[in-house]
């Protein structure tokens, strides 16, 4: 992979701070955008701008056109059908679909629905809500290298349990869970099995056909598409049976007094005017990716992972949290100054870190190194470590090896200013 030849299509490489060029590792909040997304979405303002589904004149028709083509080219991506696609603004939006859909007219008090402690918050509160309905809610252990307990989540699977929600790779610990095995152990309980895909579809192919998921949730703009755009991947037998999460224009085919006849899916579920032109950037995006290639992006990022932990080792009272084997993580490293602590071990976490995060984001960006700080929406996963925060790095298709040195001597300059070793 070229990722110089990469870097030129992304106009915000070309930016320049104090002399210097961006360093951008925060890619797992959002991505940055090529040229090629950019141009499609001004495309459509320029030429094509027309509401979908509604006008019979030509301008309107040829925008419902390309907004069902992205459909399309989006249900190719996951190996889906386009009628399973639904367009939602990003992975929360999906989840709280499902959350608000499945307490309308699949769920009753004393079910039970099971997640991790893992989550992100966007797959912890939609469920963790529904409390408030005596919907019982119970989380999946985790390890202490970050793993998913697949024996924890076949014991606490039972007759009562009616969703079993995961992330397919942790946003904090970049571990990524077996879906394809835990989806058999869901369905073999006759469980229903969603998935927070919002960290995986931009990095690793996904085929939601051999995973057998019931429901995906993915962001446009954590794959180099537009924000204010996301995918939610339902099985269309299920999304037929679902209530509407919105209602009013577009997802309706008669309204009378006494009767309200829905439109059948996907546009049951996409109430008002659509996000056409963050449809047609994503769909552009996903153009690029396909271009280059998913297992090429995946190969790009586990050799990053890989030598950003060689050079990370030279740092002996760095903590790096979850899975050590790039096998089975994708390319994101959140890690403290901990206590001189090299390996997570239960006895050895604290809280008592020697640079908190924040400080840690903010001396790198004086060099223009852009990582996370914070609790990354995912508080409990937090408290499962007894930490505050960490510091989180992670990789795409425009980083390379050069970004990991420029990264490991702002780790150097941390050291310095906050006086450590």
């Amino acid at each position: 992979m070229d990722v110089k030849k990469i870097r030129e299509d992304f106009p915000i490489f070309r930016k320049m701070i104090n002399g210097k060029r961006i360093v951008y590792l925060d890619s797992t909040a959002t991505t940055q955008k090529p040229y090629q997304v950019i141009e499609k979405i001004k495309e459509f303002y320029e030429n094509y701008n027309a509401n979908v589904h509604r006008g019979i004149y030509s301008l309107s028709e040829y925008s419902t056109e390309l907004y069902e083509k992205s459909r399309e080219n989006v249900a190719g991506f996951i190996n889906a059908h386009p009628e399973e696609i639904v367009f939602v603004r990003n992975t929360t939006e999906g989840l709280n679909l499902l959350s608000y859909s499945f307490l309308w007219n699949f769920l009753k008090p004393g079910d039970k629905i099971l997640i991790s402690m893992m989550e992100h918050h966007s797959n912890f509160i939609p469920w963790v809500r529904l409390k408030h309905f005596n919907i019982d809610v119970d989380f999946i252990n985790i390890t202490e290298e970050g793993y998913l307990d697949l024996e924890d989540l076949k014991n606490k699977l039972d007759k009562r349990t009616k969703i079993v929600s995961l992330s397919h790779v942790s946003n904090v610990l970049g571990t990524i869970n077996d879906v394809n095995e835990i989806s058999k152990i869901v369905h073999d309980n006759n469980s229903i099995f969603v998935v927070d895909g919002a960290q995986s579809v931009p990095h690793t192919p996904v085929d939601v056909k051999k995973i057998d998921c019931d429901f995906i949730a993915f962001s446009g703009h954590k794959m180099l598409g537009p924000m204010g755009i996301g995918v939610l991947y339902g099985k269309y037998d299920i999304l037929k049976e679902m209530a509407p999460f919105l209602s009013g224009g577009e997802m309706i085919k008669e309204v009378h007094i006494n009767n309200i006849i829905y439109e059948d899916p996907p546009l049951k579920f996409e109430a008002g005017t659509p996000n056409v032109e963050g449809s047609l950037g994503l769909s552009a995006a996903i153009d690029y990716l396909k271009n280059i290639g998913m297992e090429n992006v995946r190969d790009h990022e586990k050799r990053l992972t890989d030598y950003a932990f060689k050079k990370m080792d030279e740092f002996d009272d760095i903590v790096i949290y979850g899975p050590k084997n790039v096998e089975k993580r994708g390319g994101v490293i959140s890690f403290n100054f901990n206590n001189g602590n090299r390996y997570i071990e239960k006895e050895l976490i604290k809280n008592d870190i020697f640079v908190h995060p924040h400080d840690v984001a903010g001396i790198l960006d004086s060099e223009n190194i852009m990582v996370r700080s914070g609790h990354h929406c995912a508080e409990p996963l937090m408290d499962f470590y007894r930490i505050p925060a960490t510091t989180r790095a992670s990789f795409y298709i425009y980083n390379d090896e050069e970004d990991v040195d420029i990264l490991m001597d702002g780790i150097k300059k941390v050291r310095k200013v906050m006086k450590i070793g």
